[in-house]
């Protein structure tokens, strides 16, 4: 499977051909970020803000069976029960092989039953930056509690792109003991990776 951070909340994961677009943003919604220009099997959005719901920047393609199972576990963007933004979808993967967990714009806690679902997860693609979302220390709890093998940290502020009310990554990577900063956008797994408790920055290939 093959994981690439486009940028802010927005991933492309590839399995056996078949492309998933996440959380795709709306051209010109994030500073310092390109246009989303992709094409894939499917789209999935976590909630309809713009900086999510970009579906029309995304082109379609058919002919490829899906590997994945897909499961939802409903949530809030918020910690009032959606009074503020809204609700919110955490969309788990499953190609057979690998599984993966985009927590959208996560802003509420997670019940013992919701990170019950979310056990025994290869990657973790989870917001770290605060203010719309849980901040870094939230977000650190939430993945000492599910212990995914690894976890990519999004929709934060960097020099180059990200809303200026977000925090930085390192409020996030400075709460854990495995991390690295990746050059790269793309991060690929495979069934029984050695992976375990580690942290990876990637690079936004739209930034």
């Amino acid at each position: 499977m093959k994981i690439t951070w486009i940028g802010h909340s927005c991933f492309k994961i590839d399995s056996k051909g078949y492309v998933v677009i996440l959380d795709p943003y709306e051209d010109g919604s994030v500073d310092g970020l390109k246009p989303v220009r992709e094409e894939a099997n499917l789209v999935l959005c976590s909630h309809e803000h713009g900086d999510h719901n970009g579906r029309s920047c995304i082109s379609m393609r058919e002919g490829v069976s899906s590997p994945f199972t897909i499961e939802r576990i409903e949530t809030y963007h918020d910690d009032k029960k959606g009074a503020q933004r809204g609700p919110n979808t955490i969309h788990v993967l499953d190609d057979g092989e690998c599984r993966v967990a985009h927590f959208g714009d996560l802003g509420c806690a997670l019940s013992v039953e919701q990170e019950e679902k979310l056990q025994n997860l290869d990657v973790a693609l989870i917001p770290v930056g605060g203010f719309f979302t849980i901040d870094a220390k939230q977000a650190r709890e939430t993945v000492e509690r599910i212990q995914p093998r690894i976890v990519v940290p999004m929709h934060f502020r960097s020099g180059n792109f990200g809303f200026n009310v977000l925090d930085t990554v390192d409020s996030y990577t400075r709460l854990c003991p495995q991390a690295r900063m990746d050059s790269g956008s793309v991060l690929e797994i495979s069934k029984g990776m050695s992976a375990k408790g580690q942290t990876v920055v990637l690079t936004p290939a739209n930034a």
